[in-house]
C-alpha cells in the first residue's frame, strides 16, 4: 500500500464524509423539525464517523490510529439504530431509509476492513 499522507485522502474517510452530508441532507426535512433531540443525535453520529478517522490518523501510533477506527465503527452502528428509530416514527421513508442504511453498513465494512488491514501491516503509524 502506498504510504497516505493526507487523512483527505483515505477512502473511507471520504466514503464517511459523504455520508454525513447525505444524513444533514436527509434531517433537513420538516418531518425532523418537531424531534430536535433526535434529529441532534443522528447528526452527531454521523459527523463523529469522519472526525473519528481524522483524529485518529493525526495521533502519534497506529494502535491509537485504530482505537479511533474502532470508535467511528461503533458511531457507523449507533447512526444505524437512530436511523431506525427515524424509519420506525416516519421521518424517513423506506427507500430513504434502505438507502442511506446501505450507505452505514457499507462504511462500517470498510472500517472493519480497514482495521484488519492495518492489524496485521508492519509500518510506525
Amino acid at each position: 500500500m502506498a504510504k497516505i499522507e493526507r487523512f483527505e485522502d483515505l477512502e473511507v474517510w471520504q466514503t464517511s464524509m459523504k455520508l454525513c452530508a447525505d444524513i444533514y441532507k436527509i434531517t433537513n426535512s420538516e418531518l425532523f423539525s418537531k424531534d430536535f433531540g433526535l434529529k441532534d443525535q443522528i447528526r452527531r453520529s454521523a459527523v463523529s464517523v469522519p472526525s473519528n478517522i481524522s483524529e485518529g490518523y493525526e495521533r502519534d501510533s497506529k494502535r491509537q490510529f485504530m482505537y479511533f477506527l474502532v470508535i467511528a465503527k461503533g458511531s457507523c452502528g449507533e447512526l444505524r439504530t437512530q436511523l431506525k428509530i427515524a424509519r420506525e416514527l416516519n421521518y424517513i421513508e423506506e427507500f430513504v431509509f434502505s438507502e442511506i442504511n446501505n450507505q452505514c453498513v457499507s462504511t462500517s465494512k470498510q472500517l472493519k476492513g480497514f482495521i484488519n488491514y492495518l492489524s496485521t501491516y508492519k509500518d510506525k503509524k
